[in-house]
């Protein structure tokens, strides 16, 4: 079989290219030169366009003025040193930056920097006439060009692994404070802790407990915490175990940004805890959401968010002694307490199987006055108990009560 015949090949042409440098070495020498006898007019023009341009400059105090003039010298400096022998690489911004104090270095942004940079650039070409030969104007400006393209890029990597290492310390500290809240540690220690992670502590708290999904990694954790701090004023991400804990915090409506969260859960239920004031009641409102999490399975008709009060039967079951104290107070000792034969009335529908009519009997009244008095049993506890859930809920709360009665 015959081969198809080769094209030759076609070398291509680049066009030629200058550094700096590779201009004749008189013009160079006689540039270098120049531009070496001219560091003290580029940083007087620096120093005066930072305080004509900057107003973030201006408001500095003296002393971190005086520090961020350094900052400029040294990066006029380190351009004079560099457009000397450009092959070496030009200097990154933690070495422009070296000579400040690290409290400035803090309290200077990514946005001042990149600030600064353009004001000593935009000084130096607006100076490249004058400084460079006959010549070597457009040489001198693209050396400049060049060098605060390298100096602009060290500044956003530098600022992007301070982030990245912040933001990790934070994801660490979150998690610290979250299960520290979970389990009941609030002190003065985990309250400063907690404004460190920005929590301003207006409003109310929500917390929200639900499963983690299977693939919540790194990457997913970071969004979630994102889609809180969207949702809320304040917001607490903590990932224990399988679980997924979420605390909310402000004065706007908590319980429409929990439902902005549910698709960030894993399958299974989203238990919702009471409407909190503070980081002691928060404690409280997170254990009896993880409470109503792990009780949830015993309510297989729940709904999705489901609110850790509405789950109380099933908590008293798993052993939570939150709700077993819950039902008592709120529904037996009322009850007990109030007049017209309530808690009998009751009781008597419940053992009846739920029928007026038998209940009516049991108890030689008219079906009228057993509806009645189950509706007084409504007003008196919040549970109605022709509800056939709600009826469920106050027949767990007649036995514990009766059981606490004997026991006392």
């Amino acid at each position: 079989m015959a081969t198809p015949p080769r094209t030759p090949a076609r070398t291509a042409r680049r066009p030629a290219t200058r550094t700096p440098g590779t201009a004749a070495t008189g013009d160079q020498s006689e540039t270098q030169r120049r531009v070496r006898d001219g560091t003290g007019l580029l940083a007087a023009a620096a120093m005066r366009r930072l305080d004509e341009d900057l107003e973030w400059y201006r408001a500095l105090p003296a002393e971190d003025r005086s520090w961020v003039n350094l900052v400029a010298q040294a990066g006029i400096t380190a351009f004079v040193t560099w457009y000397a022998d450009p092959t070496r690489p030009p200097h990154g911004v933690g070495e422009i930056f070296a000579a400040a104090p690290p409290e400035l270095t803090r309290s200077i942004s990514l946005q001042h920097t990149l600030q600064l940079v353009r004001v000593v650039v935009d000084v130096v070409e607006t100076h490249s006439d004058r400084l460079a030969a006959p010549g070597a104007e457009r040489e001198l400006r693209e050396a400049v060009l060049r060098y605060s393209r390298e100096v602009a890029f060290s500044a956003a990597e530098v600022y992007a692994r301070a982030a990245e290492v912040r933001g990790a310390w934070d994801a660490r500290l979150e998690a610290l404070v979250v299960d520290a809240l979970v389990r009941g540690d609030v002190d003065d220690a985990l309250r400063s802790r907690v404004s460190a992670l920005g929590w301003s502590g207006r409003g109310s708290t929500l917390v929200v407990v639900g499963r983690a999904g299977a693939h919540m990694d790194e990457v997913r954790a970071a969004d979630l915490r994102r889609a809180t701090r969207r949702a809320a004023d304040d917001a607490l991400v903590g990932i224990l175990g399988d679980r997924l804990v979420v605390f909310l915090g402000g004065e706007g409506d908590l319980r429409a940004a929990a439902m902005t969260l549910l698709p960030r859960f894993g399958p299974g239920p989203v238990v919702v805890g009471p409407t909190a004031a503070g980081l002691a009641e928060a404690t409280r409102s997170a254990r009896a959401a993880l409470s109503g999490l792990l009780a949830a399975p015993g309510w297989e008709q729940a709904p999705r968010p489901v609110h850790a009060d509405d789950l109380l039967p099933e908590r008293v079951l798993v052993g939570d002694p939150d709700a077993r104290r819950a039902l008592v107070e709120r529904a037996y000792a009322p009850l007990a307490a109030s007049q017209g034969s309530l808690l009998d009335t009751l009781s008597a529908y419940l053992g009846a199987g739920r029928s007026l009519e038998a209940a009516a009997r049991t108890l030689y009244v008219h079906p009228n006055t057993v509806r009645y008095r189950l509706r007084r049993v409504c007003d008196v506890t919040g549970w109605d108990p022709l509800d056939a859930r709600e009826s469920y809920v106050l027949q767990i709360a007649l036995a514990v009560g009766r059981l606490d009665a004997v026991d006392g």
